[in-house]
């Protein structure tokens, strides 16, 4: 019964990861640019979500605010940094990428405080479902259930709507994709949008997992997704999915069964080494 909890727990965590990165991997996949402020949108996602749960009570609203919240950021922050700069080597998008991030958590902290921000009430913190014996933490749940549902959205979205072919298009022929009439500049206000409102949802339910938010909250998503795109092939949604998943349950049981010599971080890099010397261009390349 507990390695079924730690591999409940994996899973769970595995979807979040996938979740909240899945914007590094649509906007890499289509821009080739590493958007490390997506990170500071999953914060921002988390904070608008807590605060206004907090003042009305209602999760829907805060969910609803945060997404919308993080949606217009990150349109902005494409229009008013990586547009003008896309010509240019990657290292120039990725610096100002990363200025972005960190001006983003000066303002979380001027707006918000150094402490950050509790959920009052919170329905899900320590709440379990039980049945029989088994046991199962309710946000685990949430998390999963959450994560699989927006992005088979985002998977129905790719595969048969108009929007989603023209972004697959553009991601694999852009030229071509142009040339017969695919509006480039659409697609990738679509593609972070996606990827905004996936990397606000996750942040709300981080914040419901840990009763808090603060101005560097991100910095899970900093480092753990960048991780994650390079181990799921770069720009591979399906396999940064499955490399989130071998990311979160190695984590799990890491911490299970040798998590009073190394933390969940080490852990992470640790899977990480390993997976990159079995499949040294990702485990979405290795499989295509």
């Amino acid at each position: 019964m507990y390695y079924v909890d730690l591999l409940i727990s994996g899973v769970a965590f595995g979807c979040l990861y996938a979740m909240a990165t899945m914007g590094l991997t649509l906007v890499y996949g289509l821009l080739r640019i590493l958007h490390i402020a997506h990170a500071a949108l999953f914060t921002l996602g988390a904070f608008v979500g807590v605060w206004v749960f907090n003042a009305s009570g209602s999760l829907i609203v805060g969910l609803i605010v945060a997404i919308l919240a993080a949606v217009v950021m990150g349109c902005l922050i494409y229009r008013l940094i990586y547009e003008s700069i896309l010509s240019q080597p990657p290292y120039v998008p990725l610096l100002a990428s990363l200025g972005v991030l960190i001006f983003l958590q000066d303002g979380f902290r001027i707006v918000f405080g150094e402490e950050g921000l509790t959920v009052r009430h919170n329905p899900f913190y320590m709440a379990n479902f039980t049945i029989g014996a088994f046991s199962i933490n309710v946000i685990y749940i949430v998390m999963a259930g959450g994560a699989l549902i927006s992005m088979a959205v985002l998977a129905f979205f790719a595969n048969y709507s108009r929007h989603g072919i023209a972004w697959r298009a553009t991601v694999s022929r852009p030229l071509l994709a142009a040339n017969f009439g695919v509006n480039v500049i659409q697609v990738r206000y679509a593609a972070f949008a996606a990827g905004s409102a996936l990397a606000a949802i996750a942040g709300v339910l981080v914040a419901l997992m840990n009763n808090l938010v603060e101005p560097h909250s991100g910095e899970l998503i900093s480092y753990k997704g960048l991780a994650i795109i390079v181990l799921g092939g770069l720009g591979n949604m399906q396999g940064a999915f499955i490399a989130s998943l071998v990311l979160g349950i190695a984590e799990s049981f890491g911490i299970g069964l040798a998590g009073r010599y190394v933390d969940r971080d080490a852990i992470a890099a640790v899977a990480l080494i390993a997976t990159l010397m079995i499949f040294p261009n990702g485990i979405g390349r290795a499989r295509t």
